[in-house]
């Protein structure tokens, strides 16, 4: 029997595929034919690359809605609840609606083994098919070419960066990568780079596909100022652009949005006055997080030494007063040595926590390579809460506290500092 609610749900698809990744569209696409497809008006802004694709994604749904359109978005992995997974007009979708989805995956699957990632992807295509909507944002989870997300063909395509990454299933060299990024390309159809030194790989296949290509300093560019930056070659250009919570290279992953959202429709990004509104008002938890205070902290998922190295970027910009802290953990797939030299020079102590899921690493062996990486002043911790609470007993007015990394380490810092609760949404103080 079909387990009733959505964690039960959440658990069992756990269990439907030996493996927690299986790239390929083999399997999905008869189950998928087998569902509603999306609707013939809506449109589809595709999103991968190594870094930035939660920040586009954010960005592009904003600014559509703000423009009266109909959004509805995908992302993964999620930061407190598995319903932010799919949001209709900016709102997380509730608990029925998953279970709903989930159930028509089920009766399409008709016994096809699909991974958690795939089941939650053809659920969340069919809440895209039943809700009509003017826009649909989905990124893309690993990859491009044989990603689940990869079965929609995009109406836009958007490639924000090219880095080492998840290298064991993508390939172990950018020009690898690329190949397996450039397959949410379409034939014909407009794509958009942010990467500033695009592999070959992906500009040749483009190239092959016939496929319009709006590249970063090239077909469109950004100026920053101070208080303001300027973006040229959507429409002509949108100047005096307010910051709101965009840092380093979050301005140019909006620029990828803006760029997209013009190439889709006119009606996409609305009045240059609206454009402004959606992000100044934007909210990206976890992406170069800044909360203020006597010790302040900055939380932000870099999970790879690029997303470390553009972390890196902003610490320096704005160099605390007194220590910096770390709390930090990571998937075992991941380059920890990679990440720890790129902040090594700006974090003076290392408090480090392991993560429960399949894919964690210890603590211990967190701490080992932390340490083999040139680390020295190192604290091991049993949990997010137990790091986050010795990392802030251990600061004084004037120091920060850096949380970075996986999903599993940001969210419950996020929520162990009260600025964004599952339960009870954002508000609160810094813990005292």
């Amino acid at each position: 029997m079909s387990p009733r609610d959505l964690q039960s749900w959440l658990r069992w698809q756990e269990s439907l595929h030996p493996r927690d990744i299986e790239l390929g569209l083999a399997r999905l696409r008869p189950v998928y034919s087998r569902m509603p497809g999306l609707a013939e008006g809506s449109r589809v802004i595709s999103v991968a690359g190594t870094n930035g694709k939660g920040t586009c994604v954010a960005v592009i749904e904003a600014v559509a809605i703000a423009a009266g359109q109909r959004v509805v978005a995908y992302t993964s992995p999620h930061l407190y609840r598995y319903n932010e997974r799919v949001r209709v007009g900016g709102q997380p979708v509730d608990d029925d609606r998953l279970v709903r989805a989930f159930e028509a995956v089920e009766r399409a699957r008709r016994g096809t083994p699909l991974t958690y990632f795939e089941f939650g992807t053809l659920a969340a295509l069919e809440i895209c098919a039943a809700e009509s909507p003017d826009l649909v944002v989905l990124e893309v989870g690993m990859g491009g070419r044989l990603d689940a997300v990869n079965i929609v063909d995009a109406d836009v395509a958007v490639i924000t960066s090219i880095g080492l990454d998840h290298q064991a299933w993508l390939g172990f060299d950018r020009e690898s990568i690329g190949t397996e990024k450039a397959g949410i390309m379409r034939s014909t159809r407009a794509v958009v780079i942010g990467d500033p030194d695009p592999p070959l790989s992906l500009l040749c296949r483009a190239e092959e596909l016939g496929a319009p290509t709006f590249s970063y300093q090239k077909q469109w560019r950004i100026q920053q100022h101070p208080d303001v930056w300027h973006l040229s070659g959507v429409d002509g250009g949108i100047k005096s652009l307010p910051y709101g919570p965009l840092r380093g290279v979050l301005v140019r992953n909006a620029g990828c949005a803006l760029q997209a959202l013009a190439l889709t429709g006119p009606d996409m990004l609305g009045s240059e006055t609206q454009v402004r509104r959606a992000i100044d008002q934007l909210e990206l938890p976890g992406r170069m997080q800044i909360i203020p205070g006597e010790i302040e902290w900055i939380v932000d998922l870099a999970h790879n030494p690029d997303g470390a190295a553009a972390l890196a970027t902003t610490l320096s910009q704005r160099p605390a007063a007194g220590s910096s802290r770390a709390v930090f953990g990571m998937l075992a797939d991941k380059d920890i040595g990679g990440l720890v030299k790129e902040l090594g020079p700006i974090v003076d102590q290392w408090y480090l926590t392991g993560i429960q899921d399949g894919r964690g690493t210890s603590v211990d062996e967190i701490a080992a390579q932390v340490a083999a990486a040139g680390a020295r002043r190192i604290e091991v911790c049993q949990t997010v809460e137990q790091a986050c609470q010795r990392a802030y007993s251990d600061s004084t007015a004037g120091d920060r506290v850096i949380a970075f990394g996986s999903f599993h380490i940001v969210g419950p810092a996020l929520e162990w500092l009260a600025v964004y609760s599952p339960a009870s949404g954002r508000g609160g103080d810094q813990p005292g």
